[in-house]
């Protein structure tokens, strides 16, 4: 792919995902789904932050480059709508429940990473990262993520909640 080809595709999916975000947040609930929302972005972006400081990762195309070194799009936009689909999709799920939706959410986006990786500019990876520590990681943010969101849930059952 060129340059101009990546940046279409990095704008076009972004601009899905902005248009998806409010039919995701504008639910019963809308305060859980806006913490959701922002525990996301700061946990995401924390950790892509890390990958990036460390080499293990490195965006060649994004907004604001010379500001930042994380995925933007991605960090504030695109996983934390992925995060707030995996939760209300799992709110009364058991556990082994939990652990079988994550796979619909996971997949495809670990399939778009490696495709940005191996075909565009996108996304290198680099010191030996690869699909399956990006598989591992989404799995695990997605997962901790949950579990913060269930502990404020039931933190919140006990108080008075405006």
């Amino acid at each position: 792919m060129n340059r101009k080809s990546e940046v279409a595709f990095l704008t076009v999916s972004t601009l899905i995902c902005i248009f998806l975000l409010p039919f995701a947040i504008v639910k019963k609930s809308f305060k859980d789904w806006v913490i959701v929302y922002l525990v996301s972005i700061i946990g995401n972006s924390m950790a892509d932050r890390y990958l990036v400081s460390k080499g293990y990762l490195k965006y060649r195309i994004r907004p604001f480059d010379k500001k930042f070194s994380i995925h933007l799009p991605f960090d504030y936009v695109q996983y934390p709508l992925i995060l707030l689909y995996y939760n209300q999709w799992t709110l009364n799920s058991k556990p082994l429940g939990m652990l079988l939706k994550l796979f619909p959410f996971v997949i495809p986006q670990v399939l778009i990473e490696t495709f940005a990786a191996k075909k565009t500019n996108l996304i290198s990876w680099r010191k030996g990262w690869s699909w399956e520590h990006s598989f591992i990681s989404l799995v695990i943010k997605l997962l901790v993520c949950r579990a913060i969101i269930a502990f404020i849930r039931k933190t919140n059952k006990r108080t008075i909640s405006i």
